[in-house]
């Protein structure tokens, strides 16, 4: 059903824009048919839609992982400040640096990420009771303010970095072509592989370090394993489209009412649901405002955030 729904997104996606096409010259360029205005339009949407998907579906399994590893379910790559650190990484190395291709931009990305996530953790986990749900929120809040706010002073003062970066700030697929969306898919591949083949073990986490180690499990392991593809999977998303909020907050928890609490279903599904929330997200944010349109980063954070007080409000938190 997942993918069903997600393949009449992905449509919807090629069809809806500044121009409208019709079903029928969405199918001829789909193959390779470029002839008319209106077919070639679609294909120039195509990698944008195939973009949001691998976007989509790397957000959706990053949060759902960071969620697994922390054992809170207000963990997500924009809440915990890893996507804000993988977007100041992403600055410095071009400002700085002169970066340019995609594959060095992504490692500097994934370290800007890993960086930002390992200091989270690190402040969250202080004082009494350890890594809380709301101490986590509240350090990866205070530390993407922080974050964003380097950024801002490294790219104020440069006019010819700033207007490239002005809009992907915000998050958006737009301008996407098929060699980036080809550079991003290994790296998102190997995050995803090693998301997927600790799914077994994040389940044992879920039941407590304590009781995980006596059932067998190696729970340093287990946890390093699957950070670092959470990481990764941040890192590169958010080196191609800039840093997306939100998607790894809902779409867990919306699996989680669809399949349970099993990983090895929850990953997948939330893969899937990911890349359906942000593939429609991208829709809605052009046809909304036609002929302008309004940054996907933007849309998902209009969906996620009361999504982000009702959990909150559910969980009851009250104490650091």
């Amino acid at each position: 059903m997942v993918i069903i729904v997600l393949a009449l997104l992905c449509v919807a996606s090629a069809e809806f824009g500044v121009r409208q096409v019709s079903i029928p010259d969405v199918l001829a360029a789909l193959q390779g048919d470029s002839s008319t205005l209106a077919r070639a339009a679609v294909a120039a949407r195509l990698p944008r839609t195939s973009l949001a998907v691998l976007v989509g579906a790397a957000l959706g399994l990053s949060g759902a992982a960071m969620q697994a590893v922390t054992r809170n379910p207000l963990a997500d790559p924009g809440i915990l400040g890893v996507s804000t650190g993988a977007a100041l990484a992403v600055v410095i190395g071009i400002a700085f640096a002169g970066l340019s291709a995609p594959y060095p931009m992504m490692g500097v990305a994934i370290l800007g990420a890993a960086g930002a996530a390992v200091f989270v953790y690190s402040v969250g986990s202080l004082g009494h009771g350890g890594a809380t749900p709301l101490k986590l929120a509240l350090a990866g809040a205070a530390t993407s303010a922080a974050l964003s706010s380097l950024t801002s002073a490294i790219l104020l003062p440069r006019i010819d970095v700033i207007e490239d970066f002005r809009f992907w700030q915000i998050g958006g697929v737009g301008g996407a072509t098929w060699d980036r969306t080809a550079a991003v898919a290994p790296v998102l591949a190997l995050g995803v592989l090693i998301c997927v083949t600790c799914a077994r073990g994040m389940n044992s986490l879920a039941l407590g370090d304590d009781l995980a180690t006596s059932l067998g499990e190696n729970v340093t392991r287990t946890r390093a394993l699957a950070s670092i593809g959470a990481v990764m999977l941040c890192g590169a998303a958010t080196a191609v489209a800039g840093p997306i909020g939100f998607v790894g907050l809902v779409v867990p928890h919306m699996c989680r009412l669809l399949v349970g609490p099993d990983h090895r279903w929850l990953l997948p599904f939330s893969a899937l649901t990911g890349a359906g929330l942000l593939v429609a997200a991208d829709v809605i944010g052009r046809v909304v405002a036609r002929p302008a349109e309004v940054q996907v980063g933007i849309i998902t954070a209009v969906i996620g955030a009361p999504v982000f007080i009702a959990i909150v409000r559910r969980q009851k938190v009250r104490e650091l």
